[in-house]
């Protein structure tokens, strides 16, 4: 049964020396360029000295035309040589011994305006007011182009000196939008039944696996389901785990929910008192997951307490290998160190409430967000600043002048 200070082997060769993982939250901090700089460095550092086994870095697109949020790092071109503010971001990271993988992403559809985004088809988000254009359509050869690009991200990646990557598979990004029926209405190599709607995600894994061979970890983020009539099931999902399985993918991470559906956010209060209980929220999906695959999987969502986190590893419930914590680590970013120690029990994590349920996704996003900017420049986090607050603050640094950021 093993522990959070367990090392966890990996299929291709990599030890990751804990148990315990920094999962994605998108920083929006890039700097000239869409690269890292000094704020990027100086958070990721202190997060690498809390002692957790692997950082997985917020959104790093492929494509500087397609990016979810303003200030994304793009890792795209770089045919003079990787520059040195890559080297010194994977440098940091890794002070301290863990790993650091980028999460590599393109955000499809939920590319914002003023840039009109493209999709496996031209299905508009359902979601209110008008922050997302309709989508275009990808031409075959675009798809093939995109998929290049994956691969180009991963040799970048390889060559800063990250430890490893993880393709950003879930929350209604593009490659989910691939996976999705709903979203996915082709009927060609790509599309029209779940086995081609699976190609470009595996098309995406080979050509990683292409530029980096098979010592270096490719990791994977999927959803369990996107939670929508229609949609991609668990069922689907299942299929995808064991392809990928097969094509050598190092560390499956599991998630769900997209835009239409936050299944991780506001949604998630909807879920039966006994899946609270439990803390992870997809801890039932990752045990079905487990009866199916060898592959090492890392679960993320609800866990905010030591016991709940070795309880998962181990015992009755036991049935991933490694835990991700992301608003956590936001919010007290040593965590980790005491967690493993034994000295630290229980996270400080509270949910974030204003009284209008349909703007509490957005105030938490935020919230956490805005920690994370304090952190980056040098600050500890504060936990007793108001909501609404942050909420203007962080609309202006997201719209305004990038000097006043």
């Amino acid at each position: 049964m093993p522990l959070l200070t367990d090392p966890l082997p990996l299929p291709c060769g990599a030890l990751l020396p804990n148990r315990i993982a920094k999962s994605a939250m998108s920083e929006d901090l890039a700097g000239p360029g869409h690269m890292p700089g000094s704020a990027l460095n100086t958070l990721y550092g202190r997060w690498a000295d809390s002692g957790a086994g692997l950082l997985i870095s917020g959104n790093v697109m492929v494509d500087a035309k397609h990016i979810g949020e303003h200030h994304n790092v793009v890792f795209e071109g770089m045919t003079s040589g990787v520059p040195d503010a890559l080297k010194a971001w994977a440098e940091a990271g890794q002070r301290a011994g863990a790993h650091f993988w980028p999460q590599i992403n393109h955000p499809g559809r939920q590319t914002p305006l003023p840039r009109v985004p493209v999709a496996p088809s031209a299905v508009p988000l359902q979601l209110p007011g008008k922050l997302f254009a309709t989508p275009r359509a990808l031409e075959s050869n675009e798809i093939e182009d995109i998929v290049g690009r994956y691969g180009r991200a991963a040799a970048i990646s390889k060559e800063a000196g990250f430890s490893g990557v993880q393709i950003h598979g879930a929350h209604g990004y593009l490659v989910s939008q691939f996976l999705s029926p709903l979203s996915n209405q082709r009927d060609d190599a790509w599309g029209g039944d779940a086995e081609r709607r699976r190609r470009f995600v595996i098309a995406v894994v080979r050509a990683m696996r292409a530029e980096v061979g098979p010592a270096f970890p490719i990791g994977v983020k999927l959803n369990s389901a996107d939670f929508q009539r229609g949609g991609f099931t668990e069922e689907e999902s299942m299929q995808v785990v064991c392809a990928l399985e097969s094509e050598g993918v190092d560390l499956l991470e599991i998630s769900g929910g997209t835009y239409e559906k936050p299944a991780v956010t506001g949604a998630i209060r909807e879920m039966r008192a006994s899946t609270l209980a439990r803390e992870a929220y997809f801890l039932e999906y990752a045990r079905t997951v487990r009866e199916k695959t060898t592959m090492p999987l890392l679960l993320t969502g609800g866990f905010r307490t030591r016991s709940g986190m070795v309880a998962a590893l181990a015992g009755e419930r036991g049935c991933v290998d490694m835990i991700g914590l992301a608003r956590p680590m936001a919010l007290e970013p040593e965590l980790p160190r005491g967690l493993l120690d034994g000295s630290i029990l229980e996270s400080r994590v509270q949910p974030k409430t204003t009284g209008i349920r349909a703007l509490d996704g957005l105030i938490e996003i935020s919230w956490y967000t805005y920690q994370l900017h304090r952190i980056a420049h040098g600050q500890d986090p504060d936990p007793g600043v108001w909501p609404w607050t942050v909420l203007l603050r962080m609309g202006w640094n997201m719209y305004g002048p990038r000097s006043a950021r």
